[in-house]
């Protein structure tokens, strides 16, 4: 496995998101729709708020996936 020597917390983040965009982008969809539907719960909108947390869940699920994908990935890309 390649090492990266005195590597800081942002050229690491900056790094691992070129490597796999789908989990950063995962996890902003999953704040977003969290966020939105705790708004909405606030305002009273119990419809949309369910709806939200659901919505939540499933971006959730795409966050995970995305992030197994890429492990995957990284795992067949080290063997070659």
């Amino acid at each position: 496995l390649p090492t990266f020597p005195e590597e800081g917390f942002a050229e690491k983040f900056l790094r691992k998101t070129r490597e796999n965009p789908l989990v950063p982008l995962g996890c902003l969809c999953t704040v977003s729709v969290l966020v939105y539907g705790i708004i909405c719960f606030k305002k009273g909108n119990t419809r949309r708020s369910q709806l939200m947390m659901r919505a939540r869940v499933l971006a959730q699920g795409f966050t995970f996936a995305a992030l197994l994908g890429g492990m995957v990935a990284t795992a067949v890309k080290s063997r070659q």
